[in-house]
């Protein structure tokens, strides 16, 4: 009986639509991540392939250009004022310093370069100091992304105005779990930063965090609302929580590895057209686990050693790795393949 109503979804789900939708019920997410491992690896590695060449994975850099402090209470977040993690905060820094890290990524293969700030919104003297690192950042010929917290409709457009390429701001988690994890800002704060981003005609990068005690049904509720977005983010980082002592989290049960894969697989399905990036916790997974989830449609990473405060596989062992796997990093943007 059961092999018959898996045999019946598979039917379900195997045609050959339109896959670009906004107009996802939580049911049919529901059926997809509850499909048997292979079939739903299946089904999102067959939409991977209509959009992207799957071998090949595009690279970012993460730099934190101006850590701790914060005034948001982020359970997940050591850069949080609210918590002792014995991060030492620090201020904006130089421009000089910004740009010999975007060389060094640029040298390494990376084709993005993302800095993040730790506010809850940006000043706007804070804001002409970015504008200048995004503005050099792009002289040196690559994408430039950012992440400052919230955003007014003027400093969207004076970023859009800098050439901004791409602007960070993720949802976390499913709109139900949001209460558990942050108090100091809505969900709604978050949805119309994201709005004013798109209407300022900047890239959109939106994901979220696995992995922080919440159920199934919030990691499928936080991917029906980025696939329910009038337009999907370009950019879909999942992050893997990465547990740092003197953070509410911290103690959270491990999520099982399986358990992520579907959550990437289903990320595939529903935004065909977006860079799936494997983010924060990769150095907790295994090299069988990161096959997996390229196999299931991710096609980014962050490259180096360190994200903005935590650990990340040095770039070394991911070369490696993809050595191992056949995998090469995309080259620019107008030279990555179109299918």
């Amino acid at each position: 009986m059961q092999a018959a109503m898996n045999k019946n979804k598979l039917i379900e789900f195997d045609r050959e639509p339109d896959p670009i939708r906004h107009d996802w019920s939580f049911h049919e997410l529901r059926s997809l991540f509850d499909l048997p491992m292979n079939d739903l690896l299946y089904r999102a590695h067959s939409v991977f392939r209509r959009f992207f060449d799957p071998n090949e994975v595009q690279i970012s850099r993460l730099l934190s250009i101006k850590t701790g402090a914060c005034p948001e209470d982020c359970a997940y977040c050591p850069q949080s004022a609210r918590y002792h993690t014995g991060l030492e905060p620090e201020a904006l820094i130089p421009l000089e310093k910004v740009l010999k890290s975007a060389r060094e990524a640029k040298d390494q293969g990376a084709t993005r370069f993302c800095m993040g700030a730790a506010w809850r919104s940006p000043k706007d003297r804070e804001l002409d100091r970015v504008l200048e690192m995004i503005e050099g950042v792009k002289a040196l010929g690559l994408e430039t992304c950012v992440t400052l917290g919230m955003l007014s409709d003027d400093q969207t457009r004076r970023l859009k105005e800098s050439g901004l390429d791409y602007y960070n701001h993720n949802l976390d988690t499913s709109e139900g779990y949001y209460s558990e994890i942050i108090t100091t800002r809505t969900y709604q704060d978050r949805l119309d930063t994201l709005k004013r981003v798109r209407d300022a005609g900047i890239h959109v990068c939106c994901g979220g965090i696995v992995g922080m005690g919440e159920s199934d049904d919030d990691r499928i509720g936080l991917l029906l609302n980025l696939a329910n977005l009038p337009e999907h983010p370009e950019s879909v980082p999942i992050n893997s929580l990465v547990q740092v002592t003197g953070t509410p989290l911290d103690g959270t049960p491990k999520l099982d590895p399986l358990i992520f894969i579907r959550t990437i697989a289903l990320a595939r399905i529903l935004m065909p057209k977006a860079r799936i990036r494997l983010s924060a916790g990769r150095s907790d997974m295994s090299d069988e686990m990161q096959a997996l989830c390229f196999f299931a449609g991710a096609n980014s990473i962050f490259y180096g050693e360190r994200l903005l405060t935590t650990d990340n596989p040095d770039a070394d062992s991911d070369r490696k790795l993809f050595d191992r796997l056949g995998l090469s990093m995309a080259g620019p943007p107008h030279q990555e393949k179109s299918r």
